[in-house]
This record gives C-alpha cells, sequence and structure tokens, in this order.
C-alpha cells in the first residue's frame, strides 16, 4: 500500500513579530498534521520574534530580509524561494505578502494559491485596487469574519465564489488561567476600576474616542483608570493630550507588553474604540480571560459577541459613555455577562478548530477536479 505525500505548502507572512495575523499563522502552521502537510514559512521581513516559535516546532522558515514594505525586488526572492521549495498550495497572509505571494506564485506556477484577508481595509483604497487586479491568481480567499467577505465583495468588488470565513482561534487556557501582574508601576490602587486596551497608537483604533470618552467618565467614576498597551505614530500626541487634561494619573500609555495574558487578568474590563477591524483577537483574548468587554460594532465584533449578553457593542453615533457607565454602576451584571462571554470563546474560537477548517481546505483544493489529470 503506497503512503500519501503530505502536501507541501508555503506560508507567506510579511512579518513574523507578535500581532494578530503573524499569531493566527504560527498557530495554524504547528497545528498542521504533519501526516498530511508539509509546511513551510516565508517572511518577507528580517526574522521576528515569532521565527523561534516555529523553529522550536521544526518548521522550516526563510526569512527574505525585506526592510521596506513596498520593496518590489522581493518579487523575485520569493519567486526564487518559491522554486527551491516547489509547494502544491501557498497560503498568504497580510497585503503585501498577499500581492507578492500572488505574483510570485504565478511566475512559479504553483498549483493553488489561497490568500488570507485579515482586515475591512477602509483607508488605503490603493489596497482594494491591488487586490482586484490581482484577483485572478488567486483561488481562494479566506476572510475571518463574515463582515470582511461582505466588505471584500461589496467594496473590494472580489468575486464572491473565491470567498470564505474561518474564523481566528485563541489559546483559551493561557488567558483564563494566567496570573495577573503586578500593576504598582503605573501607581494603581487596590480598589481602581482598571480597563485596558491593546492596540497600536493609530487613528483605526479610534485613540480621540477612548481619550474623551474616559474624561467624561472621570468625574462620575474617579477610581476609572485606563491602560493602554501598544506603540505606535500617535504616541507623543496623545501623552501630550493626557498631559493638557491633566489626566496622567488616569490614563497610562504603558507601551508594549509581553505578558497580555497577565496584563488582561490584573484588569476589570477591556475597552475597543477601534473605527475597522476584521476579527480583533484581542477580543477573542479579552473575553478568553474572563473580562467584561466593550467594543465599537467593527467587522468581527458582532459575530464574536451578543450585545448584552456577551459583552456589548457600541454602534456608529451612540454616545460611548452612556455604555459604559452603565457596565461601571452594574458590577454584578458585568461579570455575570462576562462570564457568558468567557464560555462562548471556550466553545467556538479554539485555535484547533480554527486548523482543522484550513486543513479540510486544502485538501479540498488539492484534490483533482473532475475533468483534468491530477497533479
Amino acid at each position: 500500500m503506497t503512503i500519501p505525500t503530505p502536501l507541501k505548502i508555503a506560508f507567506c507572512i510579511t512579518d513574523l513579530d507578535p500581532g494578530g495575523a503573524e499569531r493566527a499563522l504560527v498557530q495554524l502552521v504547528i497545528r498542521l498534521d504533519r501526516s498530511r502537510f508539509s509546511p513551510h514559512v516565508i517572511c518577507l521581513a528580517p526574522a521576528g520574534e515569532l521565527t523561534e516559535t516555529l523553529l522550536a516546532a521544526d518548521v522550516p522558515v526563510t526569512c527574505l530580509n525585506t526592510r521596506r514594505r513596498w520593496d518590489v525586488t522581493v518579487v523575485w526572492r520569493l519567486l526564487r524561494e518559491l522554486k527551491k521549495v516547489r509547494p502544491e498550495l501557498l497560503q498568504t497572509f497580510l497585503f503585501h505578502a498577499n500581492i507578492a505571494g500572488r505574483v510570485a506564485s504565478w511566475l512559479a506556477r504553483v498549483p493553488h494559491v489561497v490568500s488570507g484577508i485579515r482586515v475591512a481595509e477602509r483607508r488605503r483604497n490603493s489596497y482594494l485596487l491591488f487586490d482586484r487586479l490581482t484577483e485572478w491568481m488567486v483561488e481562494k480567499h479566506v476572510c475571518v469574519s463574515q463582515a470582511v467577505v461582505d466588505h471584500s465583495r461589496t467594496m473590494g468588488r472580489l468575486n464572491a465564489a473565491k470567498l470564505c470565513v474561518i474564523p481566528n482561534g485563541v489559546d483559551f487556557d493561557r488567558f483564563s488561567t494566567a496570573a495577573p501582574i503586578d500593576l504598582r508601576p503605573w501607581k494603581i490602587e487596590p480598589d481602581d476600576q482598571i480597563w485596558v486596551t491593546v492596540g497600536r497608537l493609530d487613528p483605526q483604533k479610534g485613540p480621540w474616542d477612548l481619550l474623551n470618552t474616559v474624561e467624561k467618565l472621570h468625574a462620575k467614576h474617579p477610581g476609572l483608570k485606563l491602560l493602554w498597551a501598544g506603540r505606535g505614530p500617535l504616541q507623543a500626541d496623545m501623552q501630550q493630550w493626557i498631559d493638557t487634561h491633566q489626566l496622567q494619573n488616569t490614563i497610562h500609555l504603558i507601551g508594549w507588553q509581553d505578558n497580555i495574558p497577565g496584563l488582561l487578568r490584573a484588569a476589570k474590563g477591556f475597552v475597543l474604540f477601534s473605527h475597522w477591524e476584521g476579527m480583533p483577537n484581542v477580543v477573542l483574548e479579552a473575553l478568553a480571560a474572563g473580562l467584561p468587554v466593550i467594543s465599537t460594532n467593527v467587522e468581527g465584533v458582532a459575530e464574536i459577541i451578543n450585545d448584552d449578553q456577551t459583552g456589548w457593542i457600541i454602534n456608529s453615533g451612540d454616545d460611548f459613555s452612556v455604555r459604559w457607565d452603565a457596565v461601571l454602576r452594574d458590577p454584578q451584571s458585568a461579570a455575570q455577562v462576562a462570564q457568558a462571554g468567557q464560555q462562548r470563546v471556550r466553545d467556538h474560537f479554539s485555535w484547533d478548530a480554527m486548523a482543522q477548517q484550513y486543513m479540510d481546505l486544502y485538501e479540498n483544493l488539492s484534490q483533482p477536479k473532475a475533468g483534468k489529470d491530477s497533479r
């Protein structure tokens, strides 16, 4: 009896620094059934922190060391690597890897190409245009939520038949059982109401909406403190705003944090005021940590949270402070909703479930089609 040869899959991503898409790729690749799939990860940028995680799982990794996102020469380096690896399927993650991967895979004659669309891009129309112009090179687009499918179909004008949904996952135990970190470096008192947000200090994350809402709530809830974990281009402007409004003891920009599970477990709640997303991993992580979660109604959130049952959703045009104030005033109800949200994540959003859906997709695409010769 002939033993089937594992399907050779190349995974291409822009970089391997810690981030939602990068962690999802790593969690997918390390969960692949090696008797059925043989993975090789290609990173356009220099090696990032997550490179070691892949190597430790015995996954080959090639980093092409591109230092500029728009360095077109990376296509030729990627082409050489694909010719060396000779994958039967290429899976790309993130915009720059999607575009470079499509062109290189076409030149390398890779039989199957799957792209990953992880955000409903609303800032760069050029991204949607490039997606549309190169779509003919793609067999399937995997979107992280139905909302991203809808955006890709209506705004991106991508072929609906090529779009499918595989939601993000979360390492539930890592967040539900993490030891809380020490918050004393930020002069937090035991009775303070510590709420957290995680993400780049970037207009996408709605920073001014969030800062203004905290200022509005501060008079009613003097113990409310916001810790924002992340870095970004708006850091200096945001800190100046905080200083000008004398909220240095209320809002803390705490920079990049290695221990996000411990940070979440030390908090009383989580907020996300983004203007657009795909399916925010941080919402899944906060729910897994057992926190009450308040989020704007961005892509993917309504597929995670049932409003007033497993969290709270703020619609465009709503006064953000009204919902947050109500949650702060009723901690008992907030705890019940948080518990329901945690159970929903445990039941429906595991990395194993995500990986199984990808494996099913890869096997389906690799099957010989009727009327065509098999590879």
